[in-house]
Order: C-alpha cells, then structure tokens, then sequence
C-alpha cells in the first residue's frame, strides 16, 4: 500500500505542477499496483476497501469527482502506510 500511496503522491504533485502526461502515467502505475493487490488471495479481506480505493482514485483523477476526494484526503489516507513502512524499513 505504500508502493501506491508513492503513485499517487507522484500523480497529484504532476498534476499540481500542470503536468499531465506525468500525472497520467504516475496514475497509471497507481492503477496497476492497485490491480495487483486486489488480485492477490490474501488481500480477501480488504476487497471492499481496496475496490473503493480504486473507484475513488478513479474518480478524482479522470471522471468529474463526484466523491468530492482532494489530493489532501489520499494523502492522509497513505500516510500511515506509508509511515509503517519507513518504520519497518529502520529495524
């Protein structure tokens, strides 16, 4: 999960910077490590968030964002992944 917070944080910085073609293709690696995951057998039990994840990112980046997400409410979401993975990266 952290790996796509990375993706995602890349895509909403190209895409602040107006940068689209960056921002597409960091939202694509987004996508395919998402896919991944939600592949994955022992991800089971987290399909239902997993499979909102997408639809929300979806949402945000190429549709009209109708959920109403911001660049700041995926950020927060990925923190904590992200922060447990620089936690276990320094044992």
């Amino acid at each position: 999960m952290a790996n796509i917070g990375s993706e995602v944080e890349r895509a909403i910085k190209w895409r602040e910077k107006a940068n689209p073609e960056y921002s597409r293709m960091a939202f694509e690696r987004t996508l395919e490590l998402l896919d991944l995951t939600i592949a994955d057998k022992k991800n089971i039990r987290r399909l239902r968030e997993l499979t909102r994840l997408r639809e929300t990112l979806a949402d945000f980046f190429e549709f009209e964002n109708t959920y109403n997400s911001s660049g700041k409410s995926f950020q927060n979401y990925f923190y904590a992944f992200n922060f447990a993975a620089s936690v276990m990266s320094n044992r």
